[in-house]
């Protein structure tokens, strides 16, 4: 087994913001990626007042092999309630940036776009000037889908690659495509020119420097906006082994690279993770 490089570690969560936020989120029970995917960014990220909240349940359709989180079949299950609870909680923290996210939903017809879109409005209705951003599944790339999340008042919308092209059909579900991934934002800037779009993926599942630097093309080719890229970490034991620790001064160099193609921003750090706070200063 490899052993974590120095770089890898981090403190332990700590200051007053974060207990707070902690405390609140426990009396409210809601799910909460920061700690559930054992962010290391948490405490700088909730300090700032941005945390990322996890709709439509736990349980997904889809099983990628780098990622922890129960995968299985929940039946068509939606909470109608969930909105307007996300909404008041979003409130009661006192968020300024709030990312939604979700499982994968290939059990309900419109893949869970419709709670996505109520969840985000509901939001913008309770909390004025917060800023919303969601990073949604590939909605299996139907178009009519992806038009209700533009429909809402979200101000970035993410979809991630995950890895490269051609690790994709090994790590990501056998459901997950890079072409359609690239469609979703390919898109979002075709509809709605204006609206930020981002993207992230994770080294040290085995690709190649070079593979790194062409999936940054892909992603401008699409007119993305902003890219976040991290080192992949292994989860648990039943996940895909890390191939290799990317040093930081290689995702440094990715980063010039990238903003050198016109990226609004690029994030690239072994602890950079794909909700990672601060986008543009929104």
């Amino acid at each position: 087994m490899i052993r974590h490089p120095k770089w890898l570690r981090v403190k332990l969560p700590a200051g007053e913001e974060y207990f707070e936020l902690k405390s609140k989120l426990k009396s409210l029970n809601l799910n909460t990626v920061c700690e559930s995917a054992r962010c290391p960014n948490v405490a700088e990220c909730w300090k700032h007042r941005h945390a990322t909240v996890m709709i439509l349940g736990d349980i997904c359709t889809r099983n990628c092999k780098f990622c922890a989180v129960k995968t299985g079949n929940p039946r068509g299950y939606i909470d109608k309630d969930e909105p307007y609870h996300v909404a008041e909680a979003v409130k009661y923290m006192n968020l300024r940036y709030v990312v939604i996210t979700s499982v994968d939903r290939d059990d309900l017809e419109d893949g869970g776009a419709k709670q996505f879109y109520l969840t985000i409005t509901e939001i913008k209705k309770v909390n004025p000037g917060i800023k919303v951003e969601a990073l949604i599944p590939d909605f299996r790339g139907s178009e009519t889908l992806i038009d209700l999340i533009l429909e809402s008042q979200v101000d970035v919308i993410s979809h991630n690659l995950e890895t490269v092209r051609r690790l994709t059909p090994t790590v990501r579900d056998r459901r997950a495509c890079f072409e359609t991934s690239l469609a979703v934002l390919r898109y979002i800037k075709r509809r709605d020119h204006n609206r930020i779009t981002k993207s992230g993926f994770m080294m040290g599942l085995g690709e190649t420097f070079d593979e790194a630097v062409e999936t940054l093309r892909d992603l401008r080719s699409v007119l993305c906006d902003i890219v976040t890229i991290g080192q992949y970490l292994q989860p648990t034991k039943q996940n895909i082994p890390v191939k290799e620790y990317i040093s930081p001064e290689v995702f440094a160099s990715i980063k010039e690279i990238g903003m050198s193609m016109g990226f609004l921003n690029v994030e690239s750090a072994p602890l950079v993770r794909s909700s990672f706070h601060s986008v543009l200063g929104l």
